[in-house]
């Protein structure tokens, strides 16, 4: 059955990327939170989308010139001010959560910018220290990242993810040892899911926001998808659930 899996948390409900929006994704019933990554100056690995903190927080410029320190003085609640004020999280926050619960971790390394020198190992040796490694999916739109983290770490399940079409994915997943694809929606038409899938590689869609799309995906039993609005999908998916039940 397909898995829901909650961008970046409910991220519509709370803000972004923090503590809130996971623990909302998990009282939505999502299977899962999808999580980015980045260094501070000082090395420590902090959950936040942007490589500047402007849009996010009350702060201004990237996020590798703020020490932890500095960037936990931020407030990272730009989208609804008024509920509450929160901090950005350490990924170490993130996996102290995680192994309370059953959910996986979709981990996106955001070093197609700026390179962050062992990004890779740092989140590698924080999942191998908690235990996780058969419930997490490490991906980025950095392939050559995703290669890196497959040679560090075989056991650890990696997908690239891309926004066009590509020839064949599952043939290109298999050459760099991806055990699944995070395209673009618009860029995963039935076929290509089914002969993926058939073919062993996992396919999460992402961001799919629309019932329309996320009804296609649940009946052609994708894997799963990334989506703003697991509260959403997860009532849907109970719905088609219901009808196919004899």
């Amino acid at each position: 059955m397909t898995q829901i899996i909650a961008h970046r948390g409910s991220s519509k409900v709370e803000p972004e990327n923090t503590m809130p929006a996971f623990q909302q994704a998990y009282k939505d019933g999502a299977d899962g939170i999808e999580i980015d990554v980045q260094l501070t100056k000082d090395g420590e690995i902090v959950v936040i989308h942007d490589e500047k903190v402007d849009r996010t927080t009350n702060g201004k410029g990237y996020v590798k010139d703020y020490s932890l320190k500095e960037l936990q003085k931020l407030n990272a609640n730009n989208k609804f001010p008024t509920i509450h004020k929160v901090t950005i999280p350490t990924l170490i926050e993130i996996l102290e959560w995680i192994v309370s619960n059953e959910m996986t971790l979709h981990i996106e390394l955001k070093n197609g910018v700026v390179p962050y020198p062992e990004l890779e190992e740092k989140v590698i040796q924080l999942i191998r220290l908690y235990g996780v490694e058969n419930r997490v999916i490490l991906s980025s739109f950095n392939h050559y990242s995703i290669v890196k983290c497959y040679r560090l770490a075989p056991e650890i399940e990696t997908a690239p993810i891309y926004k066009s079409g590509i020839f064949m994915p599952w043939v290109y997943a298999q050459s760099i040892r991806a055990k699944g694809i995070h395209p673009h929606y618009l860029a995963a038409p039935n076929e290509l899911i089914e002969e993926s899938m058939k073919n062993g590689i996992q396919v999460r869609p992402y961001t799919v926001n629309k019932e329309k799309d996320m009804k296609r995906l649940i009946e052609v039993n994708c894997t799963a998808f990334i989506t703003d609005y697991p509260e959403k999908a997860v009532r849907l998916k109970e719905k088609l659930k219901k009808k196919t039940t004899p």
